[in-house]
């Protein structure tokens, strides 16, 4: 099977206020880091699609929450290089109205702003950004 990553955010739907979900393994990739020479693979297009409806289940399960608390962005789909092959990483948003704080401490995670992942891999960075300009249209 497919190696998959997800990276989870929350939009606040009055003020647009964007924010990632990090780990307590200092990561946005639930539920595991990838490797630090991990390196984002632009050609996309050899890629076979991933349907995140399997890896949505999953997530949410082991988030505590129901599949109806997460949405999959279906535009956004990217893949990483790493020493075992290729990962492929997906975008989910928490659809509650709040970001789901509890949800977080629960799991010893936290919601950072774009600006609080400056100390992130570059990988990741990298997807954040595209991740920003898909959502925010920016």
């Amino acid at each position: 099977m497919q190696q998959t990553r997800v990276i989870l955010y929350h939009n606040q739907a009055t003020s647009a206020r964007l924010r990632f979900l990090r780990f307590a393994y200092h990561s946005v990739f639930a539920f595991e880091p990838l490797p630090k020479l991990a390196m984002l693979l632009e050609d996309n297009d050899s890629a076979v699609a991933v349907h995140p409806a399997a890896v949505m289940k999953k997530v949410a399960q082991q988030l505590g929450i129901t599949t109806k608390d997460l949405e999959a962005e279906a535009e956004f789909q990217a893949r990483v290089d790493v020493a075992g092959g290729p990962v492929t990483i997906l975008l989910a948003r928490f659809t509650s109205i709040d970001p789901p704080f509890a949800m977080a401490k629960n799991i010893q995670a936290d919601f950072i702003d774009l600006t609080q992942a400056r100390d992130l891999t570059q990988v990741e960075l990298e997807l954040l950004r595209k991740a920003y300009e898909l959502i925010l249209g920016g």
